[in-house]
């Protein structure tokens, strides 16, 4: 699972060959290290980001700071 970038404490990570079918491009955030029920958030293709879900159960003000940084990187993150 690499590691995109880390923001705070957060990591921002994807996992690789992720089931059949394939979702929409996405990354996971967890606090600290990769985790398998992580926050998982969806990138749309013009690089907006969409909350799949929040099991980090990340602050909403952390959430939206995330969101923020992921979709001004959409670009890399989906060329990762």
């Amino acid at each position: 699972m690499p590691t995109i970038f880390k923001i705070g404490r957060y990591i921002v990570y994807f996992w690789t060959n992720e089931g059949e079918p394939k979702e929409p491009v996405h990354v996971h955030v967890a606090v600290g290290h990769p985790v398998p029920n992580a926050t998982k958030l969806w990138i749309t293709k013009d690089g907006k980001v969409l909350v799949c879900n929040n099991n980090s159960k990340i602050p909403e003000r952390g959430l939206r700071r995330l969101i923020d940084d992921i979709e001004r990187d959409s670009d890399v993150i989906i060329r990762a």
